[in-house]
């Protein structure tokens, strides 16, 4: 090939009408009589080659068409502007050539399921959804830490290995360390507090692990959280942080990450609403009668709403149901095109997907109603009262002022209302949930000592933590934001294992 300059598609709108050279892979193609189009990617974007006969020659042509998926070429060709393809770019190829085959991909045009698709993560991770949900992690991640920086908070680690529970013995990873029992992190927390009365403001962000035996869309065994932790800081303080945060995070993505939402296929206007809005503040009582439809949001109950919710959802099913039977059927009609069946199975595929999500919604809903109608006071949120509760707000809602009881040994209480602590929960809508847990932390020494016993945990574990009050306590405050959770979020995924590289769950720990 005569020399030209290589580029990437992300820099296309630099290099329109250009001759470049490009490497990357193949990741779709498609045969005419005289052209040969190939959906190429190089791992900074997605666009449509054109490999035409009389352009790049019968012997090129032909090359071409022998092109199996993911096989690595290296492409010369100008770049020419067209909205109508994916990137708004194509590029007219005059001379390629391969530098890695690729023969017999296992992850084809066709449908496959959800465990398939993790066996062969490793191969998936290069396809458009999980490609637009990486760098949409990448985004976030890059945010988390710009907006600590600016802020003055110092990024610290915490130890992996521990010798005590953090959120509770029952979901700890215990290992073998040196002939020592120890056990995988479940929160940077409590070093934090530690890293913070030395230095003020500080945040740890590292993997965290529970032992849950749980496959429901919202766990991983392994995941990421941000965990900042800030002296002098009161509930109020934090909650202020908190939703400062999140408006950051998520005016990132939209400013910066619009075309890989859009190939999530994402509908915008909740985060829109939620960069700009501000969030509710509510108790855990009022929290408990919205759920329960006994207080009403606007004028509207909770309950009210899911029901309507239900009727809209069988209707919708029904019209899919009838475009899947003409679908089907016009995929039955003699001498169809490869072309346009092609085009009629994505039809058919996307309305199958969006049929199965429906169901499962018609399904769930009507559960839903009955644990909110059910829920006993004093106890914990599940994600179905989570889904009910935040049914009625466009942006995400603090909860805050919980029973003493279902929160953490460390949680400060209320001086006044000792039966509920100074914690927080921050919860999306759409029906994702937590995805930050705060609070003010205990200062008074003997007040923790007791907590540690009523939960039975080891007291000797945590004398390095008791130092914290016993050597200049001082108020403090601190949070944890779930990443995968709000990834997900971000891009409407409907599990969280789409939202990390390689997921490990129960029953999941390969590739």
């Amino acid at each position: 090939m005569e020399k030209v300059q290589q580029v990437y598609i992300s820099q296309f709108p630099e290099y329109e009408g250009k001759e470049v050279l490009l490497k990357g892979w193949v990741a779709n193609r498609r045969t005419t009589k005289n052209v040969v189009f190939v959906v190429f990617r190089d791992g900074t974007g997605f666009t449509q080659l054109v490999i035409d006969k009389q352009l790049a020659g019968e012997e090129a042509y032909k090359e071409a068409d022998k092109l199996g998926l993911e096989t690595a070429i290296e492409v010369k060709g100008k770049v020419v502007r067209d909205e109508r393809q994916i990137g708004g770019f194509e590029v007219h190829v005059s001379e390629f050539k391969v530098i890695g085959e690729s023969e017999d991909y296992p992850i084809a045009k066709k449908e496959h399921g959800i465990d398939f698709l993790l066996d062969h993560r490793h191969l998936w991770l290069r396809h458009r959804r999980p490609w637009a949900t990486m760098r949409i992690r990448n985004e976030v991640v890059f945010a988390i830490h710009k907006f600590f920086q600016e802020r003055g908070f110092l990024q610290l680690d915490a130890p992996i290995f521990t010798a005590n529970a953090c959120e509770g013995t029952t979901t700890l990873f215990e290992t073998d360390f040196f002939g020592q029992p120890a056990y995988l992190s479940q929160s940077g927390q409590l070093y934090g507090e530690a890293m913070a009365l030395a230095c003020n403001k500080i945040y740890v962000f590292g993997p965290t692990f529970r032992a849950e035996k749980s496959k429901t869309r919202r766990h991983l065994a392994e995941f990421w959280m941000v965990e900042p932790e800030m002296a002098f800081y009161d509930l109020d303080m934090t909650m202020d942080l908190m939703e400062e945060f999140i408006k950051y995070l998520i005016s990132q993505v939209l400013k910066n990450r619009q075309f890989e939402l859009s190939l999530l296929e994402r509908n915008t206007t909740i985060l829109e609403s939620s960069a700009s809005k501000p969030y509710p503040r509510i108790t855990y009582d009022e929290a408990v009668e919205i759920i329960k439809g006994t207080r009403k949001v606007n004028g509207r109950s909770s309950l009210d709403v899911l029901k309507e919710d239900l009727a809209k959802t069988q209707e919708e099913i029904k019209k899919l149901e009838a475009e899947e039977k003409s679908l089907e059927k016009q995929l039955g009609t003699p001498g169809l095109g490869e072309k346009k069946k092609a085009r009629l199975q994505g039809q058919l595929g996307k309305v199958r997907e969006r049929l199965h999500k429906l169901r499962e919604r018609a399904k769930n809903i009507p559960l839903w109603i009955e644990q909110a109608e059910n829920f006993p006071y004093g106890e914990d949120f599940g994600g179905a009262h989570e889904t009910v509760l935040t049914r009625l707000f466009d942006t995400p809602i603090m909860v805050y002022k919980w029973p003493r009881e279902i929160k953490a040994f460390y949680m400060k209480p209320f001086e006044d209302d000792p039966n509920f602590v100074k914690g927080v929960d921050m919860l999306a809508p759409e029906g994702y949930g937590e995805i930050i847990g705060g609070g003010e932390r205990e200062t008074d020494l003997n007040a923790l000592l007791d907590q540690i016993k009523k939960h039975h945990l080891p007291e000797e574990a945590f004398q390095w933590y008791l130092d914290l009050r016993r050597y200049g306590s001082v108020p403090h405050s601190g949070f944890g934001l779930g990443l995968e959770r709000f990834i997900a979020w971000m891009g409407g995924l409907h599990h969280v294992r789409e939202a990390i590289p390689f997921p490990r769950y129960y029953g999941r720990l390969t590739p």
